[in-house]
This record gives structure tokens, C-alpha cells and sequence, in this order.
């Protein structure tokens, strides 16, 4: 992806030296050979064009998301039948945290498409549609956009009012959906509306793959504070025809579609957090071992080395949290446990990386809080983390929800010791007092 530009206008931020990054003694001489090529692509990528979405001068990275697909970097743990190259889920966190590297939106718009969009369809589609829309998607031909998000419905899946009336050979897609990544250059979106309107909720909800074409319009509306430059749209549906074999699951199935798609939505999200935060520390640990203040060099004092220190030791322990969620996924699939394990790891990951980069930016002082080093595009990027793909607030709600089931199932089996018993006066009468 050279644009011809020398030295001077390219992306330098990538590590070149592995305590800087990975995990090496976790991956396998195949990962170590990709992440090799993922790092090769990331040099690859002009300065420019990331000042260039920054200032929202570029809508969409298309050329950046062609050129991985020519590399063939795009959803690697899907089978090569349909253009992956059927690996792991702990090597698509590999892949996601270096692409993240590059800036948040880079990793955005790399894993809606790749990650999200193509998982659903490679998990619920037919053939033929896996034919049609994974291949050319995974070879960077063409750009897809997930359309969940409605003005009276974010958090609130099930509150979509977003409608296909079922016309005999094709459904009637109506409504609108916002903060779209990819909205501006998609050419098919996979949208969630209501097919049963009399069914509770959670039933009747089906998951349609919409071409773009008559009736759909993507306005790029949002003054967004960073994520700038992938496409983020409002898209609305106007009475647009969608065959019904561009029904993608089940009719009335979204839910099961959904229920898949949390996982690499919130986990990729993790994964790719850690990437984007990881420049901010590299920036602050080479500019805190120069600079000089009372006649030293300031990273000997602890005030500015201990935050160093903690950043250092987060973003270990989020990736630690990453890769041990992503054994859980490969080896337990959508269970209960793993989607309180993905909703954790997302909290913790984007929490600690929003740290990160408050500590990277503190020990820098004012020039941090400048375009002079981009420790303030970072900081900027980051505060999304925390918002999207479901808001850190409901993974809790979630976390605590199945941590109580988890709790009561092991108690009701009796699959672990009484801890109760294990106190001098377990058994005195009347101190235990529940109502």
C-alpha cells in the first residue's frame, strides 16, 4: 500500500522488537509468521492517510482495507474455502491488536467487516451466500457495515423498530439505523429488524443481508470526537426490496444470530484496544527517557517510572485476559460462561487501555495534550472503547448476571466445597440472618 511517499510520510509506530508487543511464547511458528506480515502491512501504511481521517478529509479507508485483502490478512480463522486461512481465535486477536496499532478506526473498519459481518454469515449463512459476500469481502473487493444501532435503540437490542413486512418473495425493509461504521462505502449491510411484530421481543427479530440500492441512503453526519474517517453513518431504509434468500439464519432468528456475533464484536474490540493503546506507551517510555527536568532524565523519578510501570503491567494483563478468553471461545463456543468471560474481558481491556493512555499522556505533561506527538488523537480514539459494542455499563449487568447463575448451578451440584463451614463459629445460632 505505498503511496510512493518517503520515510518521513509513513506510519513508524509499530514495534520492531517483540518485548514490545506479543506475547511471543504464546503463538505458534505460524502466528509468529502473520503477525510478521501484519507488521509488514502496518509499516506500509502512509502517515498521511491517518492525519487524513483525523481531520475527516477521507470518509472511508477503502484502499487500506483493499490492500489487506490482496495480502490476504481479512478474517483469518475462517475456513480457506471462503478466503480465510483457518486459524484460531488466538490469532485473530494477534492479528486485531497490531492493526490497532495503526490508530482505533483502523482496527474498526478492519473488524466490522472481517470479524463481525463475515462471522455471522459464516456461522448462519448458506453457500451461496457465504459465496457472494464472505469471498469477495475477505479478498478486500468489496466493504460491508452491520446495521444495529437505531436513534430509539442501542443498548436495547430488542427495542428496534427498524421493520421487513414478509411480501410473499421478498421482505419490505423500513426504518434507520445510526453510528454505522462503514455506513458511507458499504455495498451490502446486514441488518436487524422486526419480521413479527405481535411476538415477544426476543422472537421476532430476523437478520437480513441488504444490497445497497434503490431506497437506502448513508448520510456521514457525526462530528464524532476521534474515530474520524470510517464512515460512521446514519443509514435509513426506505421501503427497500430484499430477496428472501438474503435472510440470514432463521426468520424470526436474530437473536441467534446476535447471541454469535457478541463474540468477536466485544472480544475483537478487546484485542484491538490493546493495539491502539500500545503507541501511547511506546511514545511516553521514549520520550520520558529523554527529557530532562532538575538535571536528570525524568524516568528516574518514581512519579513518572511508576506510571510507566503500571501502563506496562495493564496492558500485559489485558492481554493475558484477551488470550485466555479466547481459549474459552475456541474451546466452549457461545456457552454462558464464555459470554460472561467476553463481557469481562471487554470492561477490563478498555478500562485499563483508557488508563494507559491517561498515564502516557500525565507523565508527558503539556506537550502531551498537543498534536505534536499523538498521544491526544490516541486518548481521543480510546474514549469509544468503553461506549461501543455494548456499553461497559451492560457488560456488567451481564457479568453479574451470569457469575449469580454460575454461582447457584455449582452450589445446587454440589461441585465445590461448603467455604461457609470453613469459620471457628459456622454453626453459631441466630447470627445468620437473611430476612
Amino acid at each position: 500500500m505505498d503511496n510512493g511517499a518517503g520515510p518521513v510520510d509513513r506510519w513508524e509506530g509499530a514495534p520492531s522488537t517483540p518485548e514490545a508487543a506479543m506475547f511471543d511464547f504464546t503463538l505458534t511458528e505460524t502466528q509468529r509468521a502473520l503477525r510478521d506480515e501484519v507488521r509488514d502491512f502496518v509499516k506500509s501504511v502512509p502517515r498521511q492517510l491517518i492525519l487524513d481521517m483525523d481531520a475527516d478529509t477521507i470518509d472511508f479507508p477503502r484502499e487500506f482495507l483493499r490492500e489487506a485483502g490482496r495480502r490476504n490478512l481479512l478474517g483469518c480463522r475462517y475456513p480457506q474455502r471462503w478466503g480465510g486461512r483457518g486459524l484460531d481465535w488466538v490469532t485473530t486477536a494477534m492479528v486485531m491488536e497490531e492493526v490497532g496499532v495503526l490508530g482505533y478506526i483502523f482496527a474498526c473498519t478492519f473488524g466490522v467487516g472481517a470479524e463481525l459481518v463475515c462471522d455471522a454469515i459464516v456461522l448462519h449463512g448458506t453457500d451461496a451466500q457465504k459465496e457472494k459476500y464472505v469471498v469477495p469481502l475477505l479478498r478486500g473487493e468489496i466493504f460491508a457495515a452491520e446495521c444495529l444501532t437505531e436513534p430509539r435503540s442501542g443498548s436495547d437490542f430488542f427495542g428496534t423498530t427498524t421493520v421487513a413486512e414478509d411480501r410473499g418473495d421478498h421482505f419490505l425493509l423500513r426504518g434507520q439505523k445510526r453510528f454505522i461504521v462503514g455506513g458511507t462505502a458499504a455495498d451490502y449491510f446486514l441488518v436487524y429488524a422486526r419480521t413479527d411484530p405481535e411476538a415477544e421481543p426476543h422472537r421476532g427479530i430476523s437478520c437480513l443481508l441488504v444490497d445497497r440500492g434503490p431506497g437506502i441512503s448513508a448520510d456521514y453526519l457525526y462530528g464524532l470526537m476521534g474515530c474520524r474517517g470510517g464512515g460512521a453513518s446514519r443509514v435509513v431504509f426506505a421501503d427497500v426490496k430484499v430477496p428472501k434468500e438474503n435472510l440470514l439464519g432463521e426468520l424470526h432468528g436474530g437473536l441467534a444470530v446476535f447471541n454469535t456475533m457478541m463474540i468477536p464484536e466485544r472480544l475483537g474490540t478487546a484485542a484491538m484496544t490493546i493495539g491502539a493503546a500500545r503507541p501511547a506507551l511506546e511514545v511516553a517510555t521514549t520520550y520520558t527517557s529523554k527529557r530532562k527536568a532538575f538535571g536528570q532524565v525524568i524516568n528516574r523519578f518514581q512519579g513518572v517510572s511508576f506510571q510507566i510501570a503500571d501502563a506496562a503491567m495493564l496492558l500485559d494483563a489485558s492481554r493475558a485476559f484477551v488470550y485466555s478468553t479466547c481459549l474459552a471461545v475456541q474451546h466452549e463456543g457461545a456457552t454462558p460462561r464464555v459470554r460472561r468471560l467476553v463481557s469481562e474481558t471487554k470492561k477490563f481491556v478498555t478500562e485499563s487501555c483508557q488508563q494507559v493512555v491517561h498515564n502516557a499522556m500525565q507523565v508527558m505533561g503539556g506537550i502531551g495534550y498537543t498534536n505534536v506527538f499523538p498521544i491526544e488523537r490516541i486518548h481521543r480514539d480510546l474514549r469509544l472503547a468503553s461506549i461501543w459494542t455494548g456499553t461497559n455499563e451492560v457488560l456488567t449487568a451481564i457479568v453479574g448476571s451470569e457469575w449469580y447463575k454460575e454461582h447457584a448451578d455449582a452450589r445446587r451440584l454440589n461441585a465445590t466445597r461448603d467455604l461457609e463451614l470453613d469459620a471457628l463459629e459456622s454453626s453459631a445460632v441466630g447470627e445468620k440472618i437473611y430476612e
